[in-house]
């Protein structure tokens, strides 16, 4: 049992826990001054994207793949962002 709390897989799960609950609370209470709604809903967006790349190098083994797959998996997750940041911004 104590191994499994040493191993990094297990760090990375309990940061993506961490993650979800941050980006509920965000979502739920809306914590940023004035209306806060915009300011919100991008930082779900980059926590989202976070945890897309954090499963994908850890829990995907990305993280020891060619570094042309590795660099390709980095774009898409900027990609992602960047597109749905933007359609957030301008609907």
């Amino acid at each position: 049992m104590q191994n499994l709390l040493r191993t990094k897989t297990t760090a990375i799960w309990l940061l993506l826990i961490t993650a979800t609950a941050l980006s509920w609370a965000i979502g739920s209470g809306h914590g940023f001054g004035g209306d806060g709604r915009t300011a919100a809903s991008l930082t779900i967006l980059l926590v989202a994207v976070l945890k897309m790349r954090l499963v994908g190098r850890y829990f995907m083994e990305l993280r020891d793949a060619p570094l042309a797959l590795l660099a390709l998996f980095e774009g898409y997750c900027v990609l992602v962002l960047g597109v749905t940041a933007g359609m957030y911004l301008l609907a």
